[in-house]
């Protein structure tokens, strides 16, 4: 059997190893098999990653072997010897993952300089500063990454020494100033780490090889993975080449550059380099570089080459590159080549540009757009100046993108006070509840010291399209002394403060707002997308100014429109309480009789903007406690405002109250112990529909669901009372048409028995919100902090409450699916949790044959592009 391997020699491997070789790698190998000029070298496999870790960190003797065979090969190509005083071979090292992470990982330039090879390298190159520089450099690189020395304390001797000899710039240091530094250097490294700076080149190489392995699980890499979604078991791979010199006088120089313009797309090349540097310069900002533009004065001949290799990487990959290169001598080396990190804007102009030029067709377009990138597009930013200029204060959870500023006001009705008298409002608060959905409307933006990414703050602004920055433990709330506390800083009422929901971070004072800016372009890529998917696109919209929201946005129905939602305003309020407050069915049937008029408005305005869009109404979900007062005070208020007596009142909210709502009396349960609620709501849904068939002839199907179904008994007696009542309304009006019943599978039970459900069920609706709860027995408000800990850890890869488990609560999706088109082959099967605005659930639900998502508003352009990716990756 062939032994297998873990380093590969750059003419060994092409583009797509990126599993084995990491992105750089690679794209290295490519570069090298279309004959570019790269300086040799050989790549140490994402694999051997993969077993440093499973074997305790070390690198197995077989890889330490396999790794100087290669290092064998490179002195032969180079004809130089690491190690050898004469004529010394200098790698770099450096990581690369399959998925590019910019400087998240390690790097370390001019290994195999030690106090011989260096005065080796001053005499073949006569050239002693350069060759100090680039030893010095070692020193400072290999202390930090490998040693873990701080960075700054060698920074310290550095800057000391040019401030006493009077350079102001690093090129001013002469050979003996260097010497000097490097002296300081290793007597750092002598205090710090109780030896001597390591000279033998192969111990540095695999110390250096190990560096960048551990780098791997370093803060700044886990957080970027997690930022982007990036798995922690792909590995890193190492890089080890060849090194070429910038640093060798005017004829040399480094710099990083664009085939497009990452910011805008303007197809220009774009970027910067410096003369006499190295690479780590024009990144770290030491030296300002200049405009790539002028290297055609500096270096005309390789200009002229690096424009042509340029314009060839573009057209071999098809897209937008970000390259790195060194000019050694006048002659241009290509140290990398990736596919560059660009803005929303400038994705989508580029992706346009490149479909006209016939480089890509219009399905790799709509694949080169970020689903969530979309959310920049959408949402108002701050001013560019002034959001660099302002100071941070703390950062949460980014719950809802966009950028906000305003006054504090700490709870609802002062919110909308404020509003009202024309300042701006910035709510904040412990968590929200129902009750604030006043002021989250007024608001500019919402902060909340408790909740996740699917808490009602962050659920409910996503809906509105509003920023909101959620679970920012550090702040401290104090509702009724109304301030806000992070760290030292105290804010109260009327202090500005301003929320990035797209960074989730908590700045002080007020920023400039600026709205989006949505291009042509961008309606070319979403009509692409269109045309490309097939699975439908919903939206969960409670009222007609957010369904038109989500039809502008390009929503083909409602999946979720919750009716509880409209029971807390003003004036309906006191009817739901008194109708929870009735000592009889009469009673409560009067208090309903109350709201009939207002949910059949309600539904009117939600089918008047959706047109003859399907539209799917929940029947009422919450608990009915959420409807009335808590503390004594509110009792009190709420007593005197209806003339209930107060310890009538206090009784009632003691008994409704429940250990575990989540779990308790709500949803079809409600309907089942109060038919009356079920019965109202069904008439309310028919008459607007009817009315609006009249009205508008328009051909409405209404979609009636009932929440929390567990057993098939328990929805056929629910549905019993909706099919009465929708059939008496119907014969009374002297009308017929079509309507469904379906149900919310949001409850294992319901997913297990789908079959059995599926006979009284014409549509599933997938709650998945609810479904992980219950699957993993987790509550999505209280367990963020776990859910944290958990992705630190890397027990979850993802927040099950952003997207689907796919192995556990996915599954029982699936089954349901199975099961339900089983019994009932046209069963209509959709999303409407938090998960159907989430690009990989998208990808899921796709697979598995549902016909639609359901998605907050301001998501519905990320879930079209998302269902059009996700067809085109099946199709491949």
């Amino acid at each position: 059997m062939e032994k297998k391997k873990f380093v590969y020699s750059f003419n060994e491997g092409s583009k797509d190893m990126k599993d084995l070789l990491g992105g750089k790698g690679a794209n290295l190998a490519e570069m090298t098999k279309i004959g570019l000029p790269v300086p040799f070298g050989f790549t140490v496999t994402t694999e051997a990653c993969n077993r440093y870790y499973e074997e305790n960190q070390t690198i197995a003797d077989d890889i330490v072997a396999d790794i100087f065979e290669k290092l064998s090969d490179l002195e032969h190509v180079t004809g130089k010897q690491f190690g050898s005083v004469e004529n010394p071979l200098l790698v770099s090292v450096r990581s690369g993952a399959k998925i590019s992470m910019p400087g998240m990982m390690d790097t370390i330039l001019n290994l195999g300089l030690n106090d011989n090879t260096v005065e080796g390298l001053a005499k073949l190159t006569e050239n002693p500063r350069f060759a100090y520089d680039s030893y010095r450099r070692f020193i400072q690189m290999f202390g930090d990454v490998v040693m873990e020395i701080p960075k700054t304390k060698f920074d310290a001797i550095f800057d000391s020494k040019k401030e006493k000899e009077g350079c102001e710039f690093d090129v001013d240091l002469t050979t003996e100033h260097l010497q000097d530094i490097i002296v300081n250097y290793k007597k750092l490294v002598k205090e710090e780490m109780g030896r001597n700076f390591p000279q033998e080149p192969k111990d540095q190489l695999m110390e250096a090889v190990m560096a960048v392995f551990r780098s791997w699980n370093n803060e700044r890499a886990i957080l970027y993975r997690q930022l982007n979604d990036i798995p922690g078991s792909i590995g890193t791979a190492v890089n080890v080449q060849s090194m070429v010199f910038g640093n060798m006088g005017d004829t040399s120089g480094t710099g990083v550059a664009f085939t497009r313009n990452p910011a805008n797309g303007e197809k220009k090349l774009f970027g910067e380099f410096l003369v006499n540097a190295q690479g780590e310069d024009v990144v770290a900002g030491i030296r300002t570089p200049q405009p790539i533009a002028e290297m055609a004065e500096a270096f005309p001949e390789v200009y002229k080459e690096f424009t042509r290799i340029s314009e060839l990487l573009e057209k071999h990959y098809t897209d937008m590159q970000d390259m790195e290169f060194t000019v050694e001598r006048n002659k241009l080396f290509m140290l990398q080549t990736r596919n560059g990190k660009r803005t929303a804007a400038a994705a989508v102009k580029i992706a346009v540009d490149m479909e006209k030029e016939g480089l890509i067709d219009k399905k790799t377009a709509v694949t080169r757009l970020e689903p969530a990138m979309i959310d920049q597009l959408l949402h108002p930013k701050f001013d560019d100046a002034e959001l660099a200029a302002a100071e941070r204060l703390t950062k949460g959870l980014p719950a809802s993108p966009g950028a906000a500023t305003g006054k504090i006001y700490f709870n609802a009705a002062d919110a909308v006070a404020a509003v009202e008298n024309g300042n701006p409002a910035v709510l904040v608060r412990l968590e929200t509840s129902p009750e604030d959905l006043a002021g989250m409307v007024a608001a500019e933006g919402i902060l909340t010291a408790r909740g996740g990414m699917t808490s009602h703050a962050a659920v409910v602004a996503r809906g509105m399209g509003k920023c909101c920055v959620s679970g920012c433990a550090e702040i401290k709330v104090d509702e009724e002394a109304k301030t806000l506390t992070i760290g030292s800083d105290v804010f109260k009422e009327g202090d500005y403060i301003s929320l990035d929901g797209t960074a989730g971070e908590v700045l002080k004072g007020q920023i400039k707002t600026v709205p989006p800016e949505l291009s042509g372009d961008f309606g070319t890529i979403m009509q692409w997308a269109d045309e490309i998917r097939t699975l439908k696109i919903r939206t969960n919209a409670d009222n007609p100014r957010d369904a038109k929201q989500a039809v502008d946005f390009g929503a083909e129905g409602i999946g979720l429109c919750r009716t509880e939602h409209m029971f807390f305003e003003e004036e309906r309020i006191p009817a739901v309480r008194r109708m929870i407050l009735a000592d009889s069915e009469e009673e409560r049937r009067e208090a309903l009789s109350f709201l009939l008029p207002y949910q059949k408005s309600d539904f009117k305005g939600i089918y008047e903007a959706m047109g003859d869009r399907p539209v799917t109404i929940r029947l009422l979900d919450p608990p009915l406690h959420e409807f009335l007062p808590h503390t004594d005070e509110e009792i009190k208020q709420l007593s005197a405002q209806i003339n209930v007596p107060y310890e009538k009142l206090a009784k009632k909210t003691e008994e409704l109250h429940e250990f575990n709502p989540m779990l308790g009396h709500r949803g079809c349960r409600l309907a089942v112990t109060y038919p009356e609620i079920a019965e109202m709501q069904a008439e309310a849904i028919i008459m607007a529909a009817i009315e609006v068939r009249k009205e508008q002839g328009l051909d409405i199907v209404p979609e009636i669901m009932i929440p929390l179904v567990g057993l098939k008994k328990e929805l056929a007696d629910v549905k019993a009372t909706v099919v009465q009542t929708v059939e008496k309304v119907m014969e009374r009006e002297g009308v017929k048409f079509d309507y469904l019943i379906g149900t919310m599978i949001e409850i294992p039970r319901a997913a297990l028995t789908a079959d059995e459900i599926a006979e009284e069920a014409e549509f599933f609706s997938f709650g998945t919100n609810d479904l992980t709860q219950m699957t993993f027995g987790f509550s999505r408000d209280d367990t963020g902090q776990i859910i944290r800990e958990y992705r630190d850890k890397g027990i979850f890869d993802d927040d099950p409450f952003q997207s689907i488990d796919q192995v556990g609560v996915g599954q029982l999706v699936k089954m349901a699916v199975e099961k339900g088109k089983a019994t009932r082959p046209n069963i209509k099967l959709g999303i409407c949790g938090e998960h159907g605005g989430d690009p990989k659930s998208i990808e899921f639900c796709h697979n598995i044959g549902l016909q639609y998502v359901s998605c907050s508003p301001f998501r519905v352009p990320i879930a079209r592009l998302a269902a059009a990716q996700a067809a085109v990756k099946a199709e491949k």
